[in-house]
């Protein structure tokens, strides 16, 4: 089932946008499957759910984490991962800046943004991303590489629209800039419920999940 679901997914997929296969509580086994149906990215919300999988996937595959990542954590996802999805701090920036330097490693990571501004929600406030990716760019081990917003898990996915297409818009101001430490190649917008309109509004990475692996039991 998995191995179809990706090869379907993948054919439906505009050309450029990249799926990454949401794997939360999942086992290695599934991931395993998933990566060799052609998935080329694991998204992981948790570092222990990801320490229990990772030695026993042996496919190559990037990681990713995309939950929200507390500061004590940061050392522990910059020998894991790959890129950090879900930054919302310069408090957490600084954390992985320090742990970073440590190890010599340039971190790539995705500004999350809370576009519809939902208390419940973490992420950087629209009006405040700006300023925060100012600040992040004079960070020497840090590389910003774009943009995340999560929209509705449920519900309309037309209603999550406004806020994937205000999220492109701050993508679109920053590239210009420049910045240093800034490359905004990344637009990661939609999950399994949302994707196709973060598509229309210029998502060019999405996260999914339930469409790959069926419902988590």
């Amino acid at each position: 089932m998995i191995k179809e679901n990706v090869r379907r997914l993948l054919r439906e997929l505009p050309e450029g946008v990249t799926l990454l296969a949401a794997a939360k509580e999942r086992s290695a086994d599934e991931i395993s499957e998933a990566v060799r149906a052609g998935i080329t990215i694991i998204g992981e919300n948790y570092l222990q759910d990801t320490l229990r999988v990772i030695n026993e996937v042996e496919d190559k595959a990037e990681w990713h984490f995309i939950g929200h990542l507390q500061t004590n954590k940061a050392k522990k996802a910059i020998d894991i991962f790959d890129m950090i999805d879900s930054v919302d701090s310069l408090r957490l920036a600084k954390e992985i800046e320090r742990c970073s330097k440590r190890r010599n490693k340039i971190m790539p990571v995705l500004i999350e943004v809370n576009s519809g501004e939902e208390d419940q929600k973490t992420g950087v406030a629209p009006n405040d991303i700006m300023q925060l990716i100012r600040e992040i760019s004079s960070l020497s081990y840090i590389r910003i590489m774009g943009l995340m917003t999560m929209g509705p898990r449920f519900g309309d996915p037309e209603e999550s629209r406004p806020y994937f297409r205000k999220t492109r818009e701050i993508f679109e101001r920053i590239k210009p800039l420049h910045l240093p430490n800034v490359e905004m190649k990344y637009l990661s917008m939609g999950m399994t419920n949302s994707y196709m309109v973060a598509i229309e509004e210029g998502a060019n990475l999405v996260r999914i999940g339930t469409k790959i692996f069926g419902e988590r039991h």
